[in-house]
């Protein structure tokens, strides 16, 4: 079985199971036809990063890590604040100039904040392009920029 489907796997069975040991996941792995060892488990469990909670009984179970969503704008600010190189408009689109390898960042996370005023934003290694739905909406996004880099 690939590291993968076992991974996936050991997933579906933190949300249906107390798995309180290493051994523990072994076992419930082999009643499905799988056979792993503890050593092999106890590699899925740092690269899964799971963490060990209280479980109603007062013992210790493993759990998934608790996921941070990390606020795109906040993180759009300190890689601009880090990155920028330069910004310019060209009637709905703007064309964004950032350090090496920043521009496919950038560009997703000027998608993942949703503005209104955007169509999308493509990056490759040092420059953004983005396409807003008009005129208004490019000078827009210029300020908003500006906003996030002061």
């Amino acid at each position: 079985m690939k590291k993968q489907d076992r991974q996936r796997l050991i997933r579906r069975l933190l949300n249906t199971q107390d798995v309180e040991r290493q051994e523990d996941f072994v076992r419930l792995l082999e009643e499905q036809g799988i056979h792993v060892t503890q050593a092999t488990i106890s590699r899925d469990i740092k690269e899964m990063q799971l963490v060990k909670v209280p479980s109603i009984s007062g013992r210790y179970r493993y759990n998934l890590p608790v996921q941070k969503k990390l606020d795109a704008k906040k993180k759009l600010k300190r890689t601009l604040q880090d990155a920028y190189v330069s910004f310019s408009v060209q009637g709905k689109d703007t064309f964004l100039k950032v350090l090496p390898g920043n521009g496919p960042a950038v560009a997703s996370l000027i998608d993942q904040i949703k503005y209104d005023f955007v169509f999308g934003a493509i990056g490759d290694d040092n420059t953004v392009l983005t396409i807003c739905k008009n005129d208004a909406g490019a000078l827009a996004l210029k300020d908003e920029i500006e906003d996030l880099l002061s």
